[in-house]
């Protein structure tokens, strides 16, 4: 296959400029696609050409198959990378690239139909004698069958879209009289993250940790996974902070479930980055959860520990290389990613859109900020809003969660909330710190990770503090100010005060 020399990449924000460094490291020239709303981000600034798809809404931009191959031909790249979400596990997509000639860097599009809805992955899985949580394989028509069902198996019961994931689409219910309005919730925001509002219900298992192993397949049938990433510090079923290795696998669960991974990828005849998602329960079993067929947010984590770049794997194995290894390189210290939103912790996440007026990013060694914004951008309110992935390495896991906490001290963003304080507090809570966290950890410790269990006495000691430094200033800027030589007369305006309003 001959080597690709142009690649669009079809998404926005930090992966799309993720992807186009690696581009740039390889000599392959970059193409960006952007709404209206991202006129002036990050990744159309980093590409070598950008070209307009659509108003704001995805469904109405980035979504819309025909504008983005349209980019693709008048800019006339041979390759097109979905990075995650959007079209990234739209099969149809896949097939309209091969129509038009393009190369879709990813899975083959019959791997896409077999893994990428998940109820569909939970039938072949379960043909391939690979453990399922217990749930319907298919997705369910109307609210009322979808009672039935949860009525049968009972409460607490997982509503999940079957077009996607990422966390869209996701209701945990328990109790019957919330399932109407978590099933129209659950519905509804598939259909705009994914176009799609097919619906599925598994059973909730108590307390269990997320985890999920890398893989990756080259053209010719070889497959190998890269180890675990431990992602079971979420909320609303969204990923905040992953690490590898987790802190609960033994090198022996490790391999077993690597072995279950590369056997699930086998059986759809997978081709390219992809993950095989579990879900552990408190006696160790570990049932599949589902595939996502793209690379993941927080790949950074595989790519510290074990010194590859899955973005040029990517690339390389669409171009028809074969893969290096023949099995899982072992991992090499640790590394931790925390996600930076633009949100409100305190009101119960709310977005955080605007101008981010003053933006510092933490420096120093093994450190990582993957980030689509800059000081003076606007974030907007149409999207996810991630703004950062900031991951470490170290050498044990203890000192990759000092590093983090020292990073996260150091990132300042002025103009817009952030989670930053937040995941802080994740870092370090005891149950965090010991490494044995479950899927319900922030929810359980919300209160406590905003800073509320904090002692009352020394916040009073600090706010007085704070009150005695702030009026020690005031006097002597007072007096500074009544001390300061004139010019000009009685009207005129002193050169000192000049200069300080300039300095301001």
């Amino acid at each position: 296959m001959a080597k690709i020399r142009k690649i669009l990449v079809a998404n926005r924000g930090e992966i799309a400029v993720r992807v186009m460094r690696t581009c740039k490291e390889l000599g392959i020239a970059t193409v960006a696609v952007y709404s209206e709303a991202d006129r002036s981000a990050l990744h159309v600034r980093t590409a070598d050409q950008a070209f307009l798809v659509g108003p704001p809404p995805s469904r109405e931009s980035y979504l819309v198959q025909e504008r983005i191959l349209e980019a693709a031909k008048k800019a006339g790249a041979d390759a097109i990378h979905p990075g995650y979400g959007f079209l990234s596990e739209n099969a149809s997509f896949v097939r309209a690239c091969e129509k038009a000639g393009i190369t879709f860097i990813g899975p083959p599009a019959s791997a896409m139909d077999a893994m990428g809805e998940k109820t569909r992955a939970r039938q072949n899985m379960i043909k391939a004698g690979v453990p399922v949580v217990p749930g319907t394989a298919e997705p369910i028509a109307t609210v009322e069958e979808a009672r039935a069902y949860a009525e049968k198996i009972g409460v607490p019961v997982m509503l999940k879209a079957a077009g996607g994931g990422g966390g869209k689409g996701m209701r945990k219910v328990e109790r019957m009289e919330d399932f109407e309005s978590s099933w129209r919730a659950a519905k509804s925001e598939a259909m705009n993250a994914f176009g799609n509002d097919a619906v599925y219900i598994e059973k909730y298992l108590e307390k269990p940790h997320h985890v999920e192993i890398q893989v990756f397949a080259d053209q010719y049938g070889n497959t190998i996974h890269l180890n675990e990433r431990e992602c079971s510090a979420q909320r609303r079923h969204q990923k905040v902070v992953e690490e590898t290795p987790s802190p609960i696998l033994t090198p022996e669960m490790r391999a077993k479930m690597g072995e279950v991974a590369v056997k699930a990828a086998k059986a759809v005849g997978y081709v390219g980055a992809g993950t095989v998602e579990f879900l552990v329960d408190v006696h160790r079993n570990f049932y599949f959860l589902e595939m996502n067929t793209r690379l993941q947010v927080e790949h950074p984590v595989t790519e510290w520990v074990t010194g590859l770049d899955l973005v040029a794997w990517q690339i390389k194995v669409a171009e028809g290389e074969k893969l290096p290894y023949t099995e899982a390189p072992k991992p090499n210290g640790h590394s931790i990613e925390v996600r930076v939103y633009a949100e409100d912790p305190a009101r119960n996440f709310m977005p955080s859109p605007g101008r981010i007026n003053y933006l510092r990013v933490p420096g120093g060694p093994y450190l990582r900020d993957d980030s689509g914004v800059f000081p003076g951008y606007t974030v907007p309110n149409t999207y996810d809003p991630m703004i950062s992935k900031l991951s470490v390495w170290a050498p044990t896991r203890r000192e990759a969660i000092e590093r983090a906490k020292r990073a996260l001290a150091e990132y300042v963003v002025k103009g817009i909330t952030t989670n930053v304080r937040y995941l802080k507090g994740i870092l370090s809570h005891p149950e965090f710190v010991e490494g044995d966290y479950d899927t319900s950890f922030l929810t359980r410790e919300h209160e406590t990770l905003l800073g509320k269990g904090e002692d009352p006495q020394l916040t009073e000691a600090s706010l007085l503090a704070s009150v005695v430094y702030a009026y020690q200033r005031d006097q002597k800027k007072a007096k500074t100010l009544t001390q300061a030589p004139s010019e000009g007369g009685k009207g005129g305006i002193s050169a000192w005060r000049l200069a300080s309003r300039r300095g301001r």
